[in-house]
């Protein structure tokens, strides 16, 4: 039942009898989770709560960096170094206090997944990474939750329904990851600033249009939109049960090739004694922030061989952990390299 103040405040979606009273109170009754508050996150969350969810769940752990301000509108520039997820839900609460807010301040992992999920009615995305889209999509596989994703690559945006009514699930569109070299992310690759609010907005569109049975959602379809021409094509995603089956869930970031035995996380970097540390980035990003490597950007990484030390460990890292396992592979292959250690997760780990 609507008070009202609800009625004043959801007046315009509901004059549309597509829509109408039914369809609010199915969204006060709703539970949602979203992924991540970023670039994605920031226009999922806000049109979410202006909708009128009844509650909104947030897992994020991360903190609002000055590069953030480009795409993720949830911030301003006071609130650099701040967590994300309590500054999210201090906007969206003004947005709208009507809302109930969940806040998990934890990065979202194979031992938390399934009980973080469970209590919601749909899972969204807004996250940029493989091992974690693998993760939502199993547990919400065994889970039976509907999961929209959402993706973005420079100028270029991804959509779709997963797991709604026996639809195609991830694994059916990705059978397999790609390699860590060819997968890319923002901190990487870079994106038009524009690019994740009409993604981001597409996928709450879509949530609402779940959560109210209206209009035609996008399960098992991927709409892929070209934004520098503005075209746009849906692609028909079929079904593969002996692919789509999932009973428990693993270790997504040995899955996906971002683990190995050569990998040192941040906290085991820190007791490490006499070693060489390595920052492969470009010096935009080094200048941004650093943890005090030397820099030897990777696109001109032979001309710093002789000042990478052969004779102690070398610890390489870069933002996510992808271009410093190219940087060690080509030093291994090409130079002949033995004692090079990756820092698993780069700098985004920190």
């Amino acid at each position: 039942m609507l008070t009202p103040e609800e009625f004043q405040r959801y007046n315009r979606q509901m004059l549309m009898p597509e829509f109408g009273l039914a369809g609010q109170e199915k969204l006060k009754q709703a539970k949602v989770l979203v992924i991540g508050c970023g670039g994605l996150g920031s226009p999922i969350l806000l049109y979410l709560t202006a909708a009128g969810i009844g509650t909104i769940g947030i897992v994020e752990n991360d903190k609002i960096d000055i590069s953030n301000l480009q795409r993720q509108i949830l911030y301003s520039s006071s609130a650099v170094g701040q967590e994300k997820i309590s500054e999210s839900i201090n906007r969206l609460s003004a947005l709208n206090p009507l809302v109930k807010f969940n806040k998990y301040p934890t990065r979202l992992n194979a031992n938390n997944a399934l009980e973080i999920i469970k209590n919601y009615d749909i899972v969204i995305d807004g996250t940029d990474n493989f091992p974690t889209r693998y993760l939502v999509n199993d547990a919400c596989v065994i889970l039976n939750k509907p999961f929209v994703y959402g993706a973005i690559h420079r100028f270029e945006g991804q959509v779709a329904v997963f797991n709604h009514q026996n639809s195609a699930t991830y694994r059916d569109l990705f059978p397999t990851p790609p390699p860590p070299e060819q997968a890319p992310n923002c901190a990487e690759t870079g994106v038009l600033g524009v690019l994740p609010g009409i993604i981001g907005s597409m996928q709450a569109l879509e949530a609402i249009k779940v959560l109210t049975n209206i209009g035609d959602p996008l399960s098992g379809k991927l709409l892929v939109l070209d934004t520098l021409s503005m075209q746009s094509r849906i692609i028909k995603i079929p079904k593969m049960p002996e692919i789509s089956k999932i009973t428990e869930l693993i270790d997504y970031e040995k899955f996906c090739g971002l683990k190995s035995a050569n990998d040192i996380t941040f906290e085991e970097l820190k007791t490490l004694k006499n070693y060489q540390l390595i920052d492969v980035r470009e010096k935009h990003e080094y200048e941004t922030r650093n943890i005090g490597g030397e820099l030897m950007p990777l696109s001109e990484l032979e001309k710093h061989l002789p000042k990478i030390n052969r004779n102690r460990t070398v610890v390489i890292h870069c933002q996510s952990g992808v271009r410093s396992q190219k940087a060690i592979q080509i030093l291994r292959e090409n130079f002949g390299f033995t004692n090079l250690i990756n820092l698993a997760g780069g700098i985004n780990k920190i």
